[in-house]
């Protein structure tokens, strides 16, 4: 299957990029909030099938040392087909950081071995909505 990725964020629907999101399983997005994060972000990709959105990611940096990526989602019918993996590629080739963080969806941390992503042992994060956090699994 051919993809086309883009680095740019011209011409994006944001309600569908809500929707792409949710039905990946990342959880619940407003599509006026997530234009905003994505415009401030550093690097972000978007892939396409024949001009239908099918997956995307975004990363964050300080441009020197450290960079987080976030929200890389592939709709279900597009997933094992080699395209999240693009993502990843796409950015983490941008991004030329000493270290690159992540959190992963439950039960995908598999996925990002494959990147050379290993668990923290002293990672910590703050949650605003911590038991949703620990309902969604993401934290003990």
């Amino acid at each position: 299957m051919d993809f086309e990725l883009c680095h740019d964020l011209i011409a994006m629907d944001w309600t569908e990029a809500a929707a792409l999101i949710r039905v990946a399983g990342l959880g619940e997005r407003k599509p006026d909030k997530m234009r905003r994060a994505w415009e401030n972000s550093q690097l972000v990709c978007v892939a396409r099938v024949k001009g239908q959105l099918v997956g995307l990611g975004r990363a964050i940096s300080d441009g020197e040392f450290h960079a987080v990526i976030y929200d890389v989602a592939v709709l279900p019918e597009f997933q094992g087909k080699g395209l999240g993996r693009r993502i990843m590629d796409a950015l983490l080739n941008g991004l030329p950081m000493d270290t690159v963080l992540l959190y992963a969806v439950p039960g995908k941390q598999g996925f990002y071995k494959q990147f050379g992503f290993e668990p923290l042992l002293t990672g910590m994060a703050r949650f605003q909505r911590r038991e949703r956090m620990k309902t969604l699994g993401y934290i003990p």
